[in-house]
């Protein structure tokens, strides 16, 4: 059972944590990471730079469009990263991973 990862970038640890728990509160994702990262970029015709969180979230492939809107609609960037791909473990986390997101549907 192959599930999608998500790598979103946020402001602060406050905005990925509410964005988490959220998500996980409607059992669309069973897993959130977070993390401090160091991000250099392009934004409106200057080159930035600056201290970002990314959240990591896992879930069933076939809620990746619900995660996604969901952070659309929450996310305070006007042009948030969100990154996803199917991946797959091993087969208790995949189970464990459906198991805990089954009840959103």
């Amino acid at each position: 059972m192959p599930f999608t990862m998500l790598y979103v970038t946020c402001p602060d640890e406050l905005v990925a944590k509410e964005l988490a728990i959220f998500l996980l509160m409607q059992r669309c994702v069973a897993c959130a990471n977070i993390f401090p990262i160091e991000s250099l970029y392009w934004w409106q015709g200057n080159v930035e730079q600056g201290g970002e969180i990314v959240l990591m979230l896992k879930t069933r492939t076939a809620y990746q469009a619900i995660v996604e809107r969901h952070i659309l609609e929450k996310h305070p960037y006007t042009t948030p990263c969100i990154v996803h791909w199917q991946v797959a473990a091993n087969a208790a986390y995949e189970a464990w991973i459906h198991a805990e997101t089954e009840p959103m549907l």
